[in-house]
């Protein structure tokens, strides 16, 4: 599992006119690859009087699974540039859809390359990027007494807080880089005089 990996910070859509063509960029994020192609559905939906929808996307940290579509464009000249500037940036979770308007002017393969794959380089620079780290999910049980300073310290040491829930005892989830869990538990056993319970349990992403 790789230790951090770049998306697109948020969805949103980027025009760009090539020879009389428009070409909209249609960027998102996307978890799962059921949730990149319910994105490519909406922006079809949205566009079905466009030339061509052509999409590319890329799920999984390591880039497992990778699919892209010309959509009637001539074969390697839409979703395969499409794909390639994704993977360039180091993009994951991420799904692009292109929708071009046909302008009178024919592009011949070099210019589709060019402006499929710059209509999503371009979308990039205007939405942004964000990296997400790796890091491990871990679990403090303490008495109420301390509950209250020990989420403070938590927060002003820096540790992300994810969810806190009161019981019998007060569980607070956080996130750990892997590297820090020995240091922390260190500094827990210290602040809560040995009292606190600690838990790891499974790996997530979260912004850098």
């Amino acid at each position: 599992m790789p230790d951090e990996y770049r998306t697109v910070a948020h969805a949103g859509v980027h025009e760009t006119e090539v020879n009389r063509s428009r070409f909209l960029c249609a960027l998102a994020p996307a978890a799962t690859e059921r949730e990149a192609q319910d994105f490519i559905a909406s922006v079809r939906k949205e566009h079905t009087d466009a030339t061509h929808n052509c999409f590319a996307y890329v799920i999984g940290a390591d880039a497992a699974i990778q699919k892209a579509s010309d959509d009637g464009e001539p074969g390697g000249t839409a979703g395969v540039p499409m794909l390639q500037m994704l993977l360039r940036r180091d993009l994951r979770y991420v799904v692009a859809v292109v929708t071009r308007y046909y302008g009178g002017v024919k592009l011949g393969a070099g210019g589709l390359i060019r402006a499929y794959g710059g209509a999503v380089g371009e979308a990039l620079d205007v939405l942004g990027t964000i990296t997400r780290r790796r890091f491990r999910l871990a679990t403090v049980t303490v008495d109420h007494q301390r509950a209250g300073k020990l989420q403070n310290d938590l927060r002003s040491t820096g540790r992300e807080v994810r969810d806190v829930r009161y019981a019998e005892a007060v569980t607070i989830e956080i996130g750990l880089p892997d590297a820090d869990v020995p240091a922390f538990e260190a500094w827990l056993a210290d602040v809560t005089a040995g009292t606190a319970g600690f838990e790891l349990g499974g790996e997530a992403y979260g912004d850098a």
